[in-house]
């Protein structure tokens, strides 16, 4: 039997210094346990998004055709301010689409110096943790990849192991340690980065956060041999252990119930039980190959935290992703070519995995296309040839394609502090994760006119509909808070809320905040984990005990809202104390 609203919580999260948690506490948990397990199945670091790619021209505010020309200063801007992207999907997206849309200047930014005039995209994204700046900057060179080097197959099959997958096969892994010991040398000198990675830009970046990038990528370099210096079977079995408490046993029923009764429910249909049960099992989301070939573990989705250990910090390694969701929904649910989304008595003729390897490869491929038409200056039959599938030698991207801006963690609060960018922005993009950060004071970065769009916890599993309602309703007043109104011409979405501000909003001047008596966000609180010590198994000790991110405090054991925990510093070594410390569910 699931456990009542009423029982003690001993069983859920165990007794704290000999006594149970008090009542309200208790309650607050037992709404969130749900019949997957405890509600901590996210973790506290996103390795893959919970929406759909988007194309951010897409989403923006339509251009005048008429005003386009040639000349660099009449070209009209884009300027995108992107909260918690996560993984590079929207802007690959958005790469691979460039094509169909009028020429225009990109200025994707969130903080750091003023864009050059120039018709470069330049994508400047800002992430919660370093490892997620890393596996940007590997994930992106594997898209950029020579074609002479790496063939379109080999390239998206490689892409997907790296990004989805907790286990590799062996030459997917000796890639990651060539691409990774490469970029270990290349980040401490600028002027080498700048040569040979020139989409790459690391300027912004504080230099401590540098030095802990460099410290990543040798990890993942193997400058720790051996399995056991990341042995993510068994921190993975180990922490499906701790989401499923009791039920573990009963952990092929679960996911069933999670997917059908969940995910079906919300729109994602072509997520087989197949392959949905093999990752909650195993982690490998994409088996393109025989399974027995997956067995190096995939280092890219370690991050490291401080744990509190009988009353010492300790620097320890980790497992702390998803393992409700899966990597499933970013390109594995939607499809521009309808017949993938076919079905044949009820049931969908394509699995989530061969979509998104249909949608990656052809993701790729336009990505390369787009390249060799921007280096033949817009020749039309030059542009029409390049939607062919791209030859060897080849040229990749040409440095005026596009370049990406890396920006330093923790930048967030001080921007509506800058003058420069009050009413820039003509696209605001905010993950569910980071909607506590919708406020007037980024509103007004946003032009008159401008779009918003709001990422909704739609795929969140342990998150009951009810719920979901409840935190639809709390984005729309923090977006009126802010200034925007529901756009009036949108399709209706429920994995994303799209608003608009008006020609006529102040920049100067800010709404109020959300009235007394509005629903409080803590409906969608997930609850925190206490362990004192880490549970055995869900943590690895660090070579050295020297952390390879800045520090940062997690919050108070008391419930938080949804937002705020899934906006917890994700993959930073977080300072614990003794009651709660390694465990954050978002």
């Amino acid at each position: 039997m699931w456990r009542q609203r009423g029982e003690k919580c001993g069983a859920v999260r165990g007794e704290r210094g000999g006594q149970y948690v008090g009542f309200s506490e208790c309650l607050f948990r037992s709404v969130m346990t749900t019949p997957a397990g405890s509600g901590r199945g996210f973790g506290s670091v996103s390795w893959w998004g919970l929406s759909p790619a988007l194309d951010l021209q897409a989403e923006s505010p339509p251009v005048d055709p008429d005003s386009q020309a040639d000349t660099v200063h009449s070209t009209p801007e884009l300027d995108v301010l992107l909260l918690g992207s996560v993984d590079g999907r929207h802007l690959l997206r958005t790469l691979s689409r460039a094509k169909l849309w009028p020429r225009r200047r990109f200025n994707v930014s969130w903080d750091g110096d003023e864009s050059p005039d120039s018709q470069v995209l330049e994508f400047f994204v800002l992430e919660n943790n370093l490892e997620a700046v890393a596996r940007h900057m590997l994930i992106f060179s594997l898209a950029l990849e020579d074609p002479e080097k790496m063939g379109l197959q080999e390239r998206s099959e490689t892409f997907l192991e790296v990004w989805g997958n907790a286990l590799l096969r062996p030459p997917v892994a000796a890639f990651v340690r060539a691409q990774a010991d490469l970029l270990a040398h290349l980040v401490p000198e600028p002027d080498r980065l700048e040569e040979q990675l020139p989409w790459l830009s690391l300027r912004a970046l504080k230099f401590r956060e540098r030095d802990a990038l460099e410290a990543v990528f040798r990890f993942w370099a193997g400058g720790e041999k051996g399995p056991e210096a990341f042995p993510m079977s068994r921190l993975w079995d180990s922490r499906l252990r701790h989401y499923l408490g009791s039920r573990y046993d009963a952990r092929r029923g679960v996911s069933d119930w999670d997917l059908r009764m969940k995910l079906h429910d919300r729109g994602a249909q072509v997520i087989h039980t197949q392959e949905f049960r093999r990752w909650r099992d195993t982690g490998v989301a994409f088996e393109l190959r025989d399974s027995s070939a997956y067995h190096v573990p995939n280092r890219t989705l370690a991050s490291g935290r401080l744990l509190s250990y009988r009353g010492e910090r300790v620097a320890a390694r980790g497992y702390w992703g998803d393992i409700a969701t899966g990597p499933f929904v970013a390109f594995g649910i939607e499809a521009d070519d309808e017949s993938l989304l076919r079905t044949s008595n009820g049931q969908p003729v394509k699995t989530a995995g061969e979509i998104t390897q249909h949608n990656v490869t052809e993701l790729l491929r336009e990505v390369a296309a787009w390249g060799r038409a921007r280096a033949s200056r817009g020749d039309a039959e030059e542009q029409q040839s390049s939607e062919a599938s791209p030859e060897p030698g080849t040229p990749a991207p040409t440095p005026e394609s596009f370049i990406v801006h890396f920006l330093p963690l923790n930048s967030a609060e001080t921007l509506h502090h800058k003058s420069c960018y009050n009413g820039r922005f003509q696209l605001l993009y905010v993950a569910c994760g980071m909607v506590h950060l919708l406020s007037p004071e980024l509103g007004a970065c946003v032009a008159p006119g401008g779009n918003l769009i709001v990422e909704l916890a739609r795929y969140l599993v342990d998150v009951r509909q009810e719920q979901l309602q409840g935190f639809n309703t709390q984005v729309g007043e923090r977006a009126r808070a802010a200034g925007f109104a529901p756009q009036t011409e949108a399709r209706p979405s429920e994995t994303f809320a799209r608003f608009c501000k008006s020609q006529e909003s102040d920049l100067g001047s800010t709404d109020p905040a959300v009235e007394p008596g509005t629903p409080s966000l803590d409906v969608l609180a997930q609850p925190l984990e206490a362990s004192s010590p880490a549970p055995e198994g869900l943590t690895q000790p660090l070579q050295g005990g020297t952390p390879h991110c800045e520090p940062c405090q997690l919050p108070s054991e008391s419930p938080g809202s949804l937002s705020e925990v899934l906006a917890q510093p994700q993959g930073a070594l977080a300072v614990s104390n003794c009651e709660s410390d390694s465990k954050t569910g978002v």
